[in-house]
């Protein structure tokens, strides 16, 4: 770090100076001797549990954190984007994913016009379209009842759809539902090995309806559809689109009446509550999807409302930025002890890599704080036998976030005791560690404690508490996001990339090698060319 977070300069001093002298005196071990540590640092909402007793963090820690949120204008920012106020300033756009889960009933005008009705619109349309599918009165094109959905899309298309259709396995209905994302053909071919071209329906998930990747999957896909019917009718019948693109849609061959849109206030990384979310609501049911969209409501109140001492994003995001910004942690680390959550920290990684991994601020001049942490994860007993040894005892210390389920969906309860023994003994580890004599003089069995976590104790996998966590994750990236002050909702690495494999596959395709390449690119083309 080479200079302070702007709009926070007398702040961010206070802290370096506070920060400076913890690092010579904090003790978790002792804090946490302390009777009303964890009833005054810990917060339900809705039966969850975050319990941020265990962080590097003093009397005098969290107001000064909670300074540089207010030096940032958070609350100011967060009333603009719930207020459909253009905060994607590069872009000029809204931010409104989280409107999808407001309530029937309620209005928002963005620029004239009501969007609340738009939604429920698109979202009626849904419920009705999966119900069908679910009920098996909306068939194939031989009359055979849908048995397979594939979702085809990349990053935000699939990752979202992807990872809550996984956390929700145990609220399934009839339908068996798979995600094509990875543009190698290894992938499409085993997926397609397995599916009755009578029974299944495609989901093409693109705003654009022109994404690289998923337009060839797409494509593949389509014509592995007419080789095995013969008859072109069968993609009106077998294939639905997610896309605002609807000329582009129709020119592909599909009807309006299996097209469902969302506007482009929807960022990606944020829009598995839109029509993007059309394959959650096929694994889990409308209903379902419904109570998914009310937990993520429940959150925004809560992140709209809450003082900040005790607003659950706000103090994860400056509990996040105490670590990158101060202590110069560069990673952080989720860790799911319940295996439904197992692909939490890809879905994380997008929405918080994605979003603040910016070395540009919202003035156009460099950042020169540290932004975005490394996001990475495994679920919690795999991860002890693996990356956890590096988390107790390696040279620079790791902030984790340890997710539970109080109640499990299953009957082995010897097996969820293990697991909730597990998650309580981490997080204790990490914050007392073990002194040379507790070790018994050995000195490689010495730990020293001050490792952060946060305890996150969910009472069960539910859709409405699922919901709850993933806007808890948005708004803590949104917070941080404010006050490294760049815009978390554009992806110009990404487009970047996309740029350049155009360039190169043309070239590729013609078998040529452009002088304009570098000398690596050039060569490395050659050499598969050749």
């Amino acid at each position: 770090m080479t200079s302070a977070a702007p709009a926070a300069t007398r702040t961010w001093d206070l802290l370096s100076a506070h920060k400076y002298q913890l690092a010579e005196t904090i003790n978790l071990r002792k804090l946490l001797s302390e009777t009303d540590r964890f009833s005054s640092m810990s917060h339900t909402i809705e039966g969850i549990l975050f319990d941020f007793s265990k962080h590097l963090a003093t009397a005098e820690t969290l107001p000064l954190l909670l300074n540089l949120a207010k030096d940032a204008n958070v609350e100011k920012v967060r009333d603009q984007m719930f207020a459909g106020e253009k905060v994607n300033s590069t872009e000029q756009r809204a931010v409104l994913h989280t409107a999808l889960r407001r309530p029937r009933g309620s209005s928002l005008m963005v620029e004239g016009e009501d969007v609340m009705v738009y939604i429920h619109d698109v979202l009626d349309r849904m419920i009705a379209f999966s119900q069908a599918v679910i009920d098996g009165t909306l068939t194939g094109y031989t009359g055979k009842p849908i048995t397979d959905v594939v979702n085809i899309g990349i990053g935000g298309s699939d990752l979202g759809p992807r990872f809550v259709t996984e956390a929700l396995q145990n609220y399934n209905t009839r339908l068996r539902v798979h995600f094509i994302s990875n543009v190698d053909g290894a992938v499409m071919t085993r997926m397609l090995a397995s599916c009755d071209p009578e029974t299944t329906l495609f989901i093409v998930a693109s705003k654009t309806f022109t994404t690289a990747e998923t337009m060839l999957n797409a494509r593949v896909a389509r014509d592995w559809l007419l080789q095995k019917t013969g008859d072109a009718g069968a993609i009106k019948r077998h294939f639905a689109a997610l896309s605002t693109n609807t000329k582009a849609v129709a020119e592909f061959g599909i009807g309006t009446d299996m097209t469902f849109p969302f506007r482009d206030w929807v960022g990606g990384r944020y829009s598995l509550w839109s029509a993007i979310g059309l394959s959650i609501m096929l694994a889990i049911g409308p209903d379902h999807f419904e109570k998914l969209l009310a937990g993520a409501y429940a959150m925004d109140r809560h992140f709209q409302t809450a003082p900040l001492e005790k607003n659950v994003p706000v103090l994860m995001a400056v509990l996040g930025i105490w670590y990158r910004n101060f202590w110069d942690y560069p990673a952080h680390f989720l860790l799911p002890y319940d295996d439904r959550l197992q692909h939490i920290s890809k879905y994380v990684q997008q929405m918080d890599m994605e979003s603040n991994g910016k070395g540009v601020c919202k003035d156009g001049s460099t950042v020169t704080h540290n932004t975005a942490p490394l996001i990475f994860g495994e679920p919690g007993t795999d991860s002890q036998h693996s990356f956890m040894q590096m988390v107790h005892q390696g040279t620079t210390p790791i902030p984790i976030d340890l997710i539970a389920c109080a109640r499990p969906h299953h009957n082995l309860s010897e097996n969820h005791r293990s697991l909730l023994t597990n998650f309580l003994a981490q997080s204790r580890a990490l914050a007392i560690g073990q002194t040379l004599e507790e070790a018994k003089g050995d000195p490689f069995r010495v730990f020293t404690g001050n490792r952060p976590s946060t305890s996150i104790l969910m009472p069960e996998m539910s859709p409405f508490h699922l919901g709850i966590l993933l806007a808890a994750y948005e708004h803590k990236v949104f917070v941080q996001g404010v006050i490294w002050n760049v815009n978390s909702f554009d992806q110009p690495g990404v487009e970047l990339g996309k740029a350049i494999a155009t360039e190169i596959g043309a070239q590729f395709e013609a078998g040529t090698v452009n002088k304009s390449l570098d000398t690596s690119t050039a060569g490395l083309l050659a050499f598969i060319n050749a």
